[in-house]
């Protein structure tokens, strides 16, 4: 029930800051000083009642709300996604704009060859895809990079010198404690590969989203028919791609898994300099 009036407030708070319902009431309450009278204020105030308990319940005004938040969701996301690309290094601005690029030269080369004066909404989902491809590829630079930060061979050596310090340990604590060095490392190269598996994943879907672009491109310019084009499979690259997000979302904890042994071998380290622990 709280939830319901949380909901129905929304369109309350709209309907109240609607520019037609401010300029209404500036202008009874200039009425109201002109006349000296509270006759407009009183007025002003039922008719304002009747104003919110019709409008926000209207299911059209509803709608209408509900798509401005869309917009604007939208809009702060496309703020935001044009900030992350401003990030990216050249390359990976040069392969973005590229496919921008693509994207509405397919637009521009559907209507030109069709002779059609819209872009049926199965090519428009060309949209939502090079979003997908700008997300993937922020996901793939920070794992990359992430990946570059980590001597993997450097981890592989302490791994089996610990496994080698474990089996030759003096007495039963230096072998509890080259024991857990051991496990730590090996989860440690566990998330590396999990990692490094991720980063392979995103690389193969970024390279299928381009050279789906493509075939879109050379399917309109070489066999310029709306049926033909229709016939090209968008739904499984949107597949593919929601497939490829879910896996990712699977892993997301291998950073921080890596991070978390990085400070364990540091304590492990600190554990092992202390000979009264």
């Amino acid at each position: 029930m709280a939830d319901l009036a949380k909901y129905n407030w929304k369109y309350v708070k709209e309907a109240v800051i609607e520019p037609v319902n401010f300029w209404g009431l500036a202008g009874f309450a200039v009425a109201a000083a002109y006349t000296q009278s509270v006759i407009p204020l009183a007025v002003a105030l039922g008719m304002e009642g009747v104003y919110l308990a019709s409008v926000p319940a209207n299911k059209l005004y509803k709608k209408l709300v509900d798509n401005r938040e869309k917009d604007r969701i939208r809009q702060l996301r496309d703020v935001q996604r044009e900030k992350l690309i401003k990030a990216f290094d050249p390359r990976e601005r040069e392969a973005v704009e590229y496919l921008r690029w693509l994207k509405e030269q397919i637009y521009t080369n559907y209507k030109k060859f069709t002779a059609s004066k819209d872009v049926p909404q199965n090519i428009k989902t060309l949209d939502q895809r090079w979003e997908d491809f700008v997300d993937l590829l922020d996901v793939y630079r920070r794992r990359k990079h992430h990946l570059k930060s980590i001597n993997r061979q450097a981890v592989s050596n302490q791994l089996k010198q610990a496994e080698y310090a474990a089996e030759n340990a003096p007495d039963e604590r230096t072998r509890r404690i080259q024991q857990a060095n051991v496990e730590i490392l090996k989860r440690r190269v566990g998330a590396f590969e999990e990692l490094e598996r991720s980063v392979k994943l995103v690389e193969g879907q970024l390279q299928s989203i381009e050279n789906f672009f493509g075939l879109v491109n050379d399917q309109i310019v070489t066999l310029p028919t709306p049926e033909r084009v229709s016939s090209l499979d968008f739904e499984q690259l949107s597949d593919s791609i929601a497939m490829t997000k879910q896996m990712l979302d699977a892993t997301s904890d291998a950073i921080g898994t890596l991070d978390s042994h990085n400070r364990e071998i540091g304590n492990y380290q600190l554990l092992t300099s202390n000979p009264n622990t």
